[in-house]
């Protein structure tokens, strides 16, 4: 009789807790999808991952022709062979703005996703079944380098109380010319990728283009500033004040002593923890002087820029 009631006792809670596995099964299935939907990775470490939103490529067009469900991308792509990364990101995302679309339009007769950019189609995706997508390929399409943890704005302060001045004095044969700087840069191939995914075309970027790309790539979040041309940055709960100063075809080459001035009153304003300022011109020597003063703020030039690019690819 105790056998019995043993064996009872035994079938019942292998019955409850199959019971309690299948639920918690479905809950963290459904968890899941909502953490696609809004981004999130589900793993607690949100403030260490892509802002996934924000660095979507724009889609500019979605139509149906025939069998082909075709996404059209707001994302400058060069001559000639398409870079591969770039063209399975676009093919990826273009099966997941299908995805989006199959809740409001008939998609049962599409047998191929296809991404165009540039004019062109980048790539494409064959369904197995027609109207039936791919299970989704994950939160992050663009190169993860949030997960890294490197920060391209520390790299800036390592050698706090030694910082090198990397700048040229006005009379040393500069031009009053300057071209985009794109054209003196070499980038990374991620980072070349990053920043086609976002509008940005490397040839013609800013200074200020390139360095938010970057920043967002290793999982800064960035908000627009309470003044034009700055932004607040976040890592980390880490703040940062940025300052983004552009070189206007027929303007001086060189950064100016007032938009200096107005980035330290930004910056003591802001009360972040430190400061950045970002320019497409040639930083005068002052400027390093700046720096020695208050250690909490860098200035990223055109001639640091290469330093900047440098010290995320080594990372």
């Amino acid at each position: 009789m105790e056998v019995g009631i043993a064996i009872f006792v035994a079938v019942a809670l292998l019955v409850v807790f199959g019971r309690l596995a299948t639920r918690r099964g479905r809950e963290l299935r459904e968890q899941a999808k909502q953490d696609f939907a809004n981004g999130s990775s589900g793993s607690g470490e949100d403030d260490e991952m892509l802002d996934v939103a924000g660095l979507r490529p724009t889609v500019v067009k979605f139509h149906v022709h025939d069998t082909d469900a075709i996404v059209t991308f707001d994302v400058p792509v060069p001559d000639g062979e398409i870079d591969q990364v770039l063209a399975d990101i676009l093919v990826n995302e273009a099966v997941e703005v299908t995805r989006e679309k199959s809740h409001t339009l008939p998609i049962a007769q599409v047998t191929r996703v296809v991404a165009v950019a540039g004019g062109r189609e980048v790539g494409g995706r064959e369904l197995e079944q027609p109207g039936i997508l791919p299970a989704p390929m994950g939160v992050a399409h663009l190169p993860h380098l949030a997960k890294i943890g490197f920060d391209p704005i520390e790299s800036q302060f390592k050698d706090e109380g030694q910082v090198e001045a990397g700048f040229v004095a006005p009379d040393r044969g500069r031009t009053d010319h300057l071209g985009p700087i794109g054209a003196e840069l070499r980038l990374p191939k991620a980072i070349e990728v990053g920043l086609r995914s976002q509008g940005i075309d490397p040839a013609t970027m800013t200074a200020g283009e390139l360095v938010r790309t970057v920043l967002m790539l290793f999982g800064h979040t960035i908000k627009p500033g309470e003044r034009e041309n700055t932004y607040v940055t976040t890592k980390a709960g880490q703040k940062t004040f940025l300052r983004e100063d552009s070189y206007v075809e027929g303007g001086h080459p060189e950064l100016s002593e007032a938009v200096v001035d107005e980035f330290m009153f930004g910056f003591r304003s802001s009360g972040a923890d430190r400061g950045l300022l970002v320019t497409d011109k040639y930083a005068p020597f002052s400027v390093y002087e700046r720096e020695r003063r208050e250690p909490r703020v860098r200035c990223v030039s055109r001639e640091r820029l290469q330093k900047f690019l440098d010290g995320a690819a080594l990372n």
